[in-house]
């Protein structure tokens, strides 16, 4: 087992939570309260442009992580050892923090492509992971 599937799997969940970050600052301009925590998705008409984008690079954060995870694991539990894949597994967090910037910041051609870019990461897993499965099968 190569342990860098299981800290990309971790460095992607970190980047989940990084992207409350933004999104926290957000809600600080919005006069976030207490009574907020009742209804948290209704305080987004309050938010400046920004944090409407930091919201949306939020919840597209979950998104993305449900699918990298099960792809991350199968990797991890099936041996995968193939460079592609471990040099996919780095790059995806890395990628989808860029995305959350490139989100926030409203550059939209940047995080298209960092979007696309992890999930090719995302596919190459599947792939080098579906791979080691069918050859210890055979």
């Amino acid at each position: 087992m190569n342990p860098a599937f299981a800290w990309s799997l971790l460095l992607a969940a970190a980047v989940v939570v990084a992207s409350l970050v933004p999104l926290g600052a957000a809600r600080s301009q919005a006069n976030f309260t207490i009574a907020d925590l009742a209804a948290p998705r209704a305080m987004a008409d309050r938010l400046p442009e920004w944090g409407l984008r930091a919201n949306w690079a939020h919840q597209n954060s979950f998104e993305a992580f449900t699918l990298f995870a099960p792809a991350a694991l199968l990797c991890l539990g099936s041996g995968v050892s193939a460079p592609l894949a471990i040099a996919a597994a780095w790059i995806h967090p890395a990628l989808r923090l860029a995305y959350i910037g490139a989100y926030v910041a409203n550059l939209p051609p940047l995080r298209s492509a960092c979007w696309a870019g992890a999930m090719v990461c995302t596919g190459l897993l599947y792939l080098e992971g579906l791979k080691a499965v069918l050859a210890a099968a055979s």
